[in-house]
């Protein structure tokens, strides 16, 4: 998982395992920043649809999260529309895995431990960082 700032530059990236769900993964990717800050808010897809996770991000972190609910919700909505408004910008999260796949040794994942898999990202999104200066 990875968080990016509104320009599509990473803020924090984590790996797991491909078995947890993305919403218990939220809080260990914003404890892994690159910086010294955390993001205001979280845009997420449809996945991230919980009210625990809400609740948790905005009580213990003051970070909103936004995300469009699941077609199949069973309690009432929390999402303002107006809000979901910069759910359309999704799209730079999504340009800085382009930018993290044109690394090979990311998308073939030839490493064997997690952390050696970890060090390259966190290399990769290094690079992306300084092509800004």
């Amino acid at each position: 998982m990875a968080v990016a700032d509104v320009s599509g530059f990473p803020i924090a990236a984590h790996i797991e395992s491909a078995s947890p769900h993305e919403v218990r993964l939220v809080e260990d990717t914003v404890d892994s920043s690159f910086t010294p800050y955390a993001p205001d808010k979280i845009i997420g897809d449809k996945a991230y649809d919980s009210d625990k996770l809400d609740q948790s991000l905005a009580e213990e972190r003051g970070i909103e999260l936004i995300a469009p609910h699941k077609r199949n919700r069973k309690k009432p909505a929390t999402q303002d529309g107006r809000k979901l408004r910069r759910y359309k910008r999704r799209w730079k999260v999504e340009r800085l895995f382009a930018w993290l796949y044109n690394f090979r040794r990311l998308v073939v994942r030839w490493e064997y431990h997690a952390d050696n898999f970890l060090g390259f990202l966190q290399l990769g999104c290094a690079m992306i960082l300084f092509k800004l200066f």
